[in-house]
């Protein structure tokens, strides 16, 4: 049986309504998820798995009270505030301070593109003449882990311009991606994240996808270190035996700008502590 949220990517109908907008994909996707888990805090699903299964949630909460991701923020604070070598910094490029996560990503009209805060923070470096950070981890994640950290509680609110073909075009890119099987698994994301969040695969609950957003860059055990959104892209490409895309490339770009709209009205939580 489709479910609410396949129909809506599907360009198909549920109860008789067609849906051809962001608007009608945003409120079934959210919706969905609240059926879902009817006992679950609509904001509460920006912490992930731990949102929908109790018994990790008292380990996640014992975890949080020292936070792995504290090194990271510091770090990024440092770099926020040192000087590049003509003497300008980060500041120089976000006027308005470091509290600025809730605005990104965003649709760049006059370059006709999805522009995310990492892609921001190397254009801001090579402006510059710095060169570009690594997109995965290290100093970019720290850097993003102080940005995100002074964003907290921000709202999510990413916008389509409507007067803007092009954007819905990314729009409805990173959309298909997300529906896409790919790989020798043949997985797509929405098999685990739509079609299976509260399951078991292997010995991990699958998380739901709403919220998946709100919390990078992530410290994950697995990596033990902090990581990026693009990072955990590339990581679930491999996972089903797919070739990853290039990080930050516009594959990813657009994968994001989905997501996070799918994510609307939800606060930002990030860095986060993950599994």
């Amino acid at each position: 049986m489709l479910t609410a949220a396949l129909v809506m990517v599907l360009g198909l109908t549920w109860g008789g309504v067609a849906l051809a907008t962001p608007q009608a994909d945003q409120a079934i996707w959210q919706s969905y998820y609240q059926k879902r888990f009817p006992n679950v805090p609509k904001e509460d699903f920006i912490n992930g798995v731990y949102a929908i299964d109790p018994v990790s949630r008292e380990s996640w909460e014992a975890i949080e009270e020292f936070p792995p991701y504290e090194m990271a923020i510091s770090q990024g604070e440092k770099m926020w505030n040192t000087p590049f070598a003509n003497g300008k910094t980060y500041r120089d490029c976000f006027p308005n301070g470091p509290a600025i996560a809730g605005k990104y990503p965003y649709w760049d009209k006059e370059r006709g593109m999805v522009v995310t805060l990492p892609l921001a923070i190397n254009e801001c470096r090579e402006a510059n003449g710095e060169g570009p950070l690594k997109y995965k981890k290290g100093p970019i994640a720290d850097i993003l882990s102080y940005l995100r950290y002074q964003s907290r509680g921000q709202l999510t609110k990413v916008e389509i311009p409507e007067d803007d073909p092009k954007a819905l075009e990314a729009y409805e890119k990173g959309k298909q991606f997300y529906f896409a099987r790919r790989g020798q698994l043949n997985f797509s994301c929405a098999n685990c994240h739509v079609q299976n969040p509260g399951n078991l695969l292997r010995s991990d609950i699958l998380s739901p996808a709403l919220g998946h957003t709100t919390h990078f860059p992530v410290y994950r055990s697995k990596w033990g270190e902090i990581g990026t959104l693009h990072r955990r892209f590339s990581g679930c490409n491999k996972q089903v035996r797919a070739k990853p895309f290039k990080v930050q490339g516009e594959e990813y770009r657009n994968l994001e700008y989905f997501l996070t709209y799918m994510q609307n009205g939800l606060p930002l939580n990030g860095p986060g502590a993950r599994k």
